[in-house]
């Protein structure tokens, strides 16, 4: 199966017409499309609703995603998922779907940092509460990812699970980016590779201390580095 990857795509009011080239890029190259958070640009259900109206006028082949900060910017999020459920989008959140006999898991994610630097559950409640946040979104990846029973697993987040994809990044936003916590499920279930977004600035890809490749598909860092096609291409 070959998988066509992005993420960040921000569609906004302005947006109709511009994903055109790209989604038949997609739909002509690939067997499924991964979507890893920040569909819209606001939050708002009109962007979901010019979004699904975009990509059903180019893409006739399953889309698998999951939300970002940016569809949460409006208080509208629930909304925004039903309306790309309505329109055949597997949106992921703590569940996992199946694509000709690949499994998928995903979740949004969380920041916090990364390694012996990653935020502690220390001090203040609002600071408990954040890294809580991030906590319950590696459980909910692990839950999902303990129930798949494929032999080939992807899975989808938006925030980074690994330092070494938002590399190139300014170094004092890294904590924003992603955390660590995501990391610790992927090596005990034998995930096949990582698909992430947010780090516009970040590098490609990466692993994860067990291995795992891990990579970053934000729309803007690909449109740098591959403009002729500047989506991630997986054969899995």
């Amino acid at each position: 199966m070959r998988i066509a990857a992005t993420a960040d795509l921000h569609f906004g009011k302005a947006s109709p017409g511009t994903l055109q080239s790209l989604l038949s890029q997609i739909a002509t190259d690939s067997d499924v499309l991964v979507i890893a958070g920040d569909i819209t640009d606001y939050g708002t259900p009109d962007e979901a609703r010019a979004f699904v109206k975009e990509l059903g006028t180019a893409i006739r082949i399953p889309v698998v995603a999951v939300l970002g900060n940016h569809d949460f910017e409006s208080g509208a999020e629930k909304e925004i998922q039903q309306i790309l459920v309505d329109h055949g989008v597997c949106v992921l959140d703590g569940d996992t779907c199946e694509v000709q006999g690949v499994g998928f898991a995903g979740v949004k994610g969380f920041a916090g940092g990364f390694g012996r630097r990653a935020l502690g559950p220390w001090g203040e409640p609002i600071i408990k509460q954040f890294v809580h946040e991030a906590v319950n979104e590696a459980l909910k990846l692990e839950s999902a990812l303990a129930r798949l029973r494929t032999d080939k697993k992807i899975v989808v987040l938006h925030y980074a699970p690994i330092e070494g994809t938002v590399e190139g990044e300014p170094r004092e936003i890294y904590p924003y980016l992603g955390c660590s916590r995501l990391e610790e499920p992927l090596g005990r279930y034998s995930v096949t590779a990582v698909l992430h977004g947010h780090a516009h600035n970040g590098k490609p890809e990466g692993r994860t201390s067990t291995d795992v490749p891990v990579y970053n598909v934000a729309l803007p860092l690909m449109r740098k580095l591959t403009p002729q096609q500047p989506f991630r291409i997986l054969d899995i």
